[in-house]
């Protein structure tokens, strides 16, 4: 997904660049070049912050997606058995939605039909399927030999292989891995009343319930449980499982009356040190795969998107002969998304060990937090922007507007045409 996402922003931003797509995954009985891979593109849902809209809406994609989008108007975030709670509005910060939730399938229809546009003007070439087999690594270049037989040269290796890439381990990125003890059990459930654009996050004692609002009146349910626990519910009737459900959570979304198809994942954090090597990035999942709390691991790849694209127009537009892959890239590239990608990896996992312990002494300080969040309007509007991706989408674009105004001054207007809306203030209200 962000590969496909990448490939669609640079192509459109740049007609000089010639792409080559390398994908492991075909459909049998299908035209391999336009149907999207279904391990991809499956009927997970994610929850897009404000900031990534407003990135999607500069690519010129956002337009297209909306319709299958629904609004987050408000998010409530509450630890059942205890007092804590706090509410975010969007009318709070002067928006019409704090995000949109999407389901994945939707980003696939839209993104391999335009890609095949640019492989019928010559621009992008696909090897698919097949692998990248064997990586050789020279001063000008990266040489990519397939598992097909096939070589390719490049000027930059862009990898996108999700959370277990072979290709990193190629280049020799090394991997931290950090096993959660839980399992997320996905899938869409009914209501029997409206949502009203609602979504929640509630903490249990097994661990986080998120439900992200949907259209046709449907939530998308991330329930993160141990793993023996979710594996029997995952294989209880749709009944017995709408019961445990309700149980678990109570009734603040309502009553539950449908479940759809459910998939189970084990939770781990993964992530490289590393963004880059010589004339190689890391992207997306390959780079950092979260725990899905807040739901901060497509939001991180957009961003990772946005740097990889701004950085290519500074070489694209210099004066100087370009080379997208060259030194000053990668390094501003690892010296862009570092901060922003620790910050996030140290928010979710403080909120995962946070809201995983039985502790009264913490859930005391969980609860406090919580209550301070919600009565306090400048914490409030900190923790709004860096959750809609505000804050940190603002200062990669300062830093990069900082980039091309230092090697070429004409080069800025690539970058910061339509800089993201940052003029948030929470409204003081009167205590209920």
């Amino acid at each position: 997904m962000t590969g496909a996402m990448l490939a669609q922003v640079l192509l459109s931003q740049h007609p000089s660049l010639r792409l080559a797509i390398v994908e492991q995954v075909a459909e049998p009985g299908t035209d391999q070049s336009t149907k999207a891979p279904a391990n991809s593109f499956d009927s997970r849902s994610i929850a897009l912050a404000a900031g990534s809209v407003e990135l999607l809406q500069q690519w010129g994609l956002w337009s297209e997606i909306a319709a299958n989008a629904c609004a987050i108007q408000q998010i409530q975030v509450s630890d059942r058995g205890h007092f804590g709670k706090t509410y975010l509005n969007a009318a709070e910060f002067n928006r019409q939605s704090l995000g949109q939730v999407l389901e994945i399938e939707w980003l696939g229809a839209l993104l391999y039909p335009k890609l095949e546009k640019f492989s019928a003007q010559g621009r992008l070439h696909w090897f698919r399927p097949d692998r990248i087999h064997n990586l050789q690594t020279s001063p000008e270049q990266q040489i990519l030999q397939l598992q097909s037989g096939v070589e390719i040269t490049a000027k930059l290796l862009i990898i996108c292989e999700g959370g277990d890439s072979p290709t990193r381990q190629l280049a020799g990125m090394e991997l931290t891995q950090q096993p959660y003890s839980q399992a997320a059990l996905i899938s869409n459930v009914g209501l029997a009343e409206t949502h009203q654009h609602i979504a929640f996050e509630r903490f249990t004692a097994d661990g986080p319930i998120a439900l992200l609002p949907l259209t046709k009146q449907r939530y998308s349910l991330v329930w993160t449980l141990p793993p023996q626990q979710a594996q029997q519910i995952l294989q209880l009737p749709d009944e017995q499982f709408l019961q445990q459900l309700q149980q678990a959570f109570g009734y603040r979304a309502g009553v539950f009356q449908k479940v759809g198809q459910r998939q189970l994942y084990p939770l781990t954090l993964k992530y490289s040190a590393e963004p880059s090597r010589h004339r190689v990035l890391l992207c997306g999942n390959s780079l950092h795969n979260l725990h899905p709390i807040a739901g901060q691991g497509f939001n991180l790849a957009l961003r990772d998107i946005a740097a990889i694209t701004g950085l290519i127009a500074t070489q694209l537009t210099s004066d100087k002969p370009a080379d997208v892959g060259c030194y000053a890239v990668t390094r501003a590239y690892q010296q862009l998304r570092q901060p922003d990608i620790s910050q996030v990896i140290q928010f979710t996992d403080t909120l995962v060990r946070l809201f995983s312990n039985n502790s009264r002494l913490i859930a005391l300080g969980r609860s406090l937090g919580l209550t301070a969040l919600m009565n306090c309007p400048e914490l409030k509007t900190k923790f709004a922007k860096q959750s809609m991706g505000l804050s940190p989408i603002l200062r990669q674009q300062q830093q990069l507007e900082s980039l091309l105004l230092s090697g070429n001054p004409a080069a800025s207007k690539s970058v910061t045409t339509n800089p993201i809306t940052t003029n948030l203030s929470a409204k003081q209200k009167a205590a209920p």
